[in-house]
């Protein structure tokens, strides 16, 4: 696509944050805590790094060429059709399943000011507000988006403050509550394997920073601007991070912490500030509204892809700026998930949407092993500076590290249906793919023979036709 005016470093970094930034973290960080205890600042820099390498390895690649389809296009590039098909379609399919789990978790919040409204009608809307608006193109999505990434971030940046006057004394009214709770907690209340339990957790709260790829095409000079905002991105992340959960620390007892309640509404509450339920759920509200919003723009654009390369039905293919047929696609299908959810007995549901975790982690392995072998081939990218270092190092140990990463998912409790679902995942797309290459030979086998065949009846059809014709002219000139 070609634009006047393309994204540019701040839209791009407020698309990722926009994406990143959501329930994972307001509400899955209490999980990843009480798992490693206060270890789990190790977590939060190891998971920062894996990041960091996994991005930069998507930069190199994306400043070579900033395709539409992104690290898929890239893939196809180094490994052919039908690693470019299964990746496509794995990471378009898990994230639609955990999309639409997601309104569904939004709707559950919303139905607080909304009692009188169904459930399934909330979710509904929610995803066909979120379908729309991805429709009214990009600037608008991306002002949008910047706008509920700052809230998000202003909430995240409050807490912070709100917690250095609580640790420090300097809040009217209260003592100060120094180390707190983490004077006594050990360091590695459950060793190294508390670090270990807590690292696919930590690792689903950078989720979705993939975007800047899948936007590389629509970006305002994008051998610039890409390398950026992966920087900003990165850092942000883990310095916003970092500073959160390092004064959660101190006003709450990790045990305390529960997967039902985000882990700064319980520090504020055990600290008497009641009002801040409200609001953080507010935030939360925001925080996936603004996480479907991104990943729709994500997904969408995967689905043109796809299209354009013929592993999609030909009516997704779109030449305009906005991918609308890859859009209303998408959200069609959200809408699909979502009465998946009402329809399919509980435990089915779960293990279908228990995949899309295990579809990012697939797609950042992906990432890594096509840099390794876009690097043997190509070197540095031609417009810019190897941006990647210690390779070919980093890249193994980042390449391992994700391996061990998602090896460990049937040791945490909720994920071991997301390995073997996210495993069937990958096979039912391999097996479509070669079926549907299979029977694309057999048909176009057929329509060879029965063309050839054409070809002949008509040939013999007008050999037979000579010949009678000749033969009524003998016949008259006998007469």
């Amino acid at each position: 696509m070609n634009y006047k005016n393309g994204l540019s470093v701040w839209q791009l970094t407020m698309l990722a944050l926009g994406t990143v930034v959501g329930g994972s973290f307001f509400l899955g960080s209490s999980i990843a805590i009480k798992a490693a205890g206060p270890a789990v600042i190790i977590s939060y820099i190891f998971g920062g790094g894996l990041v960091y390498l996994i991005l930069y390895s998507l930069s190199e690649m994306t400043v070579a060429n900033p395709a539409p389809g992104s690290f898929r296009t890239y893939c196809e590039n180094m490994y052919g059709p039908l690693a470019g098909f299964t990746v496509g379609w794995v990471y378009w399919t898990g994230l639609i399943l955990a999309m639409s789990s997601e309104s569904v978790a939004v709707s559950i919040l919303l139905k607080r000011w909304f009692p009188f409204l169904p459930l399934a009608l909330l979710g509904a809307i929610v995803i066909i507000a979120v379908t729309i608006t991805n429709l009214l193109g990009v600037d608008k999505l991306s002002n949008l988006e910047g706008g509920l990434a700052v809230i998000k971030l202003m909430a995240l940046v409050g807490f912070i403050v709100i917690a250095i006057l609580l640790v420090s004394g300097l809040l009217p009214g209260e003592s100060a509550r120094g180390l707190g709770p983490l004077s006594t907690e050990k360091l590695l209340p459950k060793g190294l394997s508390g670090i270990a339990g807590s690292m696919l957790l930590v690792l689903f709260t950078y989720a979705g920073f993939e975007v800047i790829g899948l936007a590389a095409s629509e970006a305002d000079n994008p051998h610039q601007t890409i390398p950026k905002a992966i920087t900003y991105t990165v850092f942000g992340l883990l310095g916003l991070y970092l500073l959160t959960i390092s004064l959660i620390l101190p006003l709450v007892p990790t045990d305390e912490l529960h997967e039902n309640s985000s882990p700064m509404v319980i520090a504020l509450l055990n600290n008497g500030l009641d009002w801040a339920g409200n609001i953080i759920n507010i935030i939360l509200v925001i925080a996936i509204l603004s996480t479907m919003l991104a990943a729709t723009f994500g997904i969408a654009r995967m689905a043109r892809s796809l299209a354009d390369e013929g592993h999609a039905p030909h009516w997704l293919k779109d030449n305009s700026d906005i991918p609308f047929r890859g859009i209303i696609f998408s959200g069609l299908a959200m809408l699909v998930g979502l009465m998946m959810g009402f329809i399919l007995p509980e435990q089915i549901y779960i293990f279908l949407i228990s995949s899309g975790g295990f579809s990012l982690l697939f797609v950042y392995v992906i990432i890594l092993i096509t840099h390794i072998k876009f690097r043997k081939i190509y070197g540095c990218p031609p417009q810019g500076k190897c941006k990647l270092p210690g390779y070919p190092y980093s890249s193994i140990l980042a390449l391992i590290s994700l391996i061990a990463i998602i090896a460990s998912m049937p040791l945490i409790p909720g994920q071991g249906s997301g390995l073997i679902a996210g495993s069937l995942l990958v096979g039912l797309y391999l097996l479509i793919y070669l079926f549907k290459k299979t029977s694309f030979k057999k048909i176009k086998k057929d329509l060879q023979y029965i063309s050839l065949k054409q070809t002949y009846t008509s040939q013999y059809e007008s050999e037979f036709a000579n010949e009678i014709c000749e033969n009524i002219e003998k016949k008259a000139d006998d007469n």
